[in-house]
C-alpha cells in the first residue's frame, strides 16, 4: 500500500450527493446514471473512505412512503454493516422542493416554516438512526432577489426560533446531537442570510443552546466571499466551534464550483491542514474530513472514483508537506515567538492598573523596532518549496 493510500483511520467521508453527483448542471442533462445509496457506500469503502454523509432526500426520495423508507433504510443500513462504513453527519434538503422557493426557516409564510421544523424533525430521526451525531444546516434558500419583501431581522429572527426549537427537539429525544451551521454569501439565492462563518459565529452566541451550535465551513463558500478560509476556520477553532468540515476546491470570483480538493490554491490547501492537524503545533481538529465536493461533467463512472481518491490522496500528500515544513529546522528558527521577560507579563491576563502604568512607563524605540526585517520572503519561499518537493 502507498504511503497516501487512504486508510478508514484517516476520518474521510464523503456525500451521497457528491460520489452520487450524475453531472448534471444548470446548463445540461445528467450524463452519468444515477447510482443507488448502497452502492455509493461500498465504492467509497473499496476507495478508503471512513464514512458517508446524506441530507434525507439523498437516501429516502421526497414523497416516499413510510413502508417505502422504511424499507430503502433498512438496506442502506446493511450496506453500512457489511461494509463498516460510518455515518457522522446528516442534514436537511430545504433547498430542492417548490415550497421552499423564498426560504425555509425565513419564509414569509407560516405554513412553510412548519414544513421546515416538519422533515427536518423526521431527518433528525433518520440521522439518529443511522448513527450521525453531527446535523448540519446549510440555508440555501434563505435569503432574497428583492431585499423588500422582508426585513432581514425578522429572517434572522425566525431562522433563531427555528435553532432553538430543533435544539430542544433533539435535547429531548436524547440523540446526543451537535448542530454545524453552514455559511455561503450567495447563490441560489441573490444573496444569503448569515453568509459567512463569522457572521453564523455570532448568530450562534444568540441561541439558547449555544453551546451544542458550531460551525460547518466550507472551502468554496468563503473563497466565493474572497476571503481567507484559514482564517474562518481559525476562528472557528479558536472558539472551540469547529464541529465539522467541508473540503473542496474553487476558483475564486465563480459560481461554486465544488472542485476536487487540492486541485485549486494549494498554497491555501496546505497551511488548512496546518491548521487541521496541528502541524504548527496548535490544537488539531479530531472530527470528519468530509469532501463536498463533485466530479468533472466529463467524467463517467470511473472518473467519478478517480475523483474521490484524488480528493484522499491529495489531502495526505499536503498533510505530509506540512509535517516537514514546521519540522524544517529553518523554518522553526524563522517563526520561533518572541520573548521579552519584561514585556510579555504585561501583555497577557487583561487590564490591571498597574500594567497599564507600566505599559505607559516603557520606553520602545519604534524606529529601532521598526528596522528589523522579518524574512517573510524566505518563509514563503520555504513553503513554496516544501509544497513543490524539492525541499525535505
Amino acid at each position: 500500500m502507498n504511503a497516501f493510500d487512504p486508510v478508514s483511520q484517516d476520518l474521510f467521508t464523503f456525500g451521497l450527493w457528491t460520489v452520487g453527483n450524475p453531472g448534471r448542471d444548470p446548463f445540461g442533462e445528467p450524463v452519468r446514471p444515477v447510482q443507488s445509496p448502497d452502492r455509493l457506500v461500498h465504492k467509497l469503502a473499496e476507495c478508503g473512505a471512513y464514512g458517508v454523509n446524506l441530507h434525507d432526500d439523498d437516501l429516502v426520495p421526497f414523497g416516499s412512503s413510510a413502508s417505502e423508507r422504511d424499507r430503502i433504510v433498512a438496506s442502506f443500513k446493511k450496506a453500512l454493516a457489511d461494509t463498516g462504513m460510518k455515518v457522522p453527519m446528516a442534514t436537511t434538503n430545504l433547498f430542492s422542493q417548490p415550497i421552499f422557493k423564498d426560504g425555509a426557516f425565513s419564509s414569509n409564510d407560516p405554513k412553510v416554516r412548519a414544513f421546515a421544523l416538519q422533515k427536518t424533525m423526521r431527518a433528525i430521526d433518520l440521522g439518529a438512526e443511522l448513527g450521525a451525531t453531527i446535523y448540519v444546516f446549510w440555508g440555501g434558500r434563505e435569503g432574497t432577489e428583492a431585499d423588500a419583501c422582508r426585513d432581514p431581522r425578522t429572517a434572522i429572527a425566525r431562522m433563531r426560533d427555528a435553532l432553538d426549537f430543533l435544539c430542544g427537539y433533539v435535547k429531548e429525544q436524547g440523540y446526543g446531537m451537535r448542530f454545524a451551521l453552514e455559511a455561503k454569501p450567495n447563490e441560489p439565492r441573490g444573496d444569503l442570510y448569515l453568509p459567512t462563518t463569522g457572521h453564523m459565529l455570532h448568530f450562534i452566541s444568540t441561541l439558547r443552546n449555544h453551546e451544542m451550535v458550531g460551525v460547518n465551513p466550507e472551502v468554496a463558500h468563503e473563497t466565493m466571499a474572497g476571503l481567507s478560509f484559514v482564517h474562518n476556520v481559525a476562528q472557528a477553532m479558536e472558539r472551540d466551534k469547529l464541529f465539522h468540515i467541508d473540503l473542496n476546491g474553487q476558483k475564486i470570483g465563480r459560481y461554486d464550483q465544488d472542485l476536487r480538493f487540492g486541485s485549486e490554491d494549494q498554497k491555501g490547501a496546505i497551511l488548512l491542514i496546518r491548521l487541521l492537524e496541528g502541524t504548527m503545533g496548535g490544537k488539531r481538529y479530531e472530527g470528519p474530513r468530509h469532501f463536498d465536493a463533485h466530479a468533472y461533467r466529463t467524467e463517467d463512472e470511473a472518473g467519478v472514483w478517480d475523483f474521490a481518491k484524488g480528493c484522499m490522496r491529495t489531502y495526505k500528500i499536503l498533510h505530509a508537506r506540512a509535517k516537514a515544513f514546521d519540522s524544517d529546522p529553518e523554518v522553526m528558527a524563522l517563526i520561533t515567538e518572541m520573548r521579552d521577560a519584561q514585556i510579555d507579563p504585561l501583555l497577557h491576563g487583561g487590564y490591571s492598573k498597574q500594567k497599564a502604568q507600566a505599559l505607559k512607563g516603557l520606553s520602545i524605540d519604534a524606529a529601532q523596532v521598526a528596522k528589523r526585517g522579518l524574512r517573510y520572503e524566505r518563509l514563503d519561499q520555504l513553503l513554496v518549496e516544501h509544497l513543490l518537493g524539492v525541499r525535505s
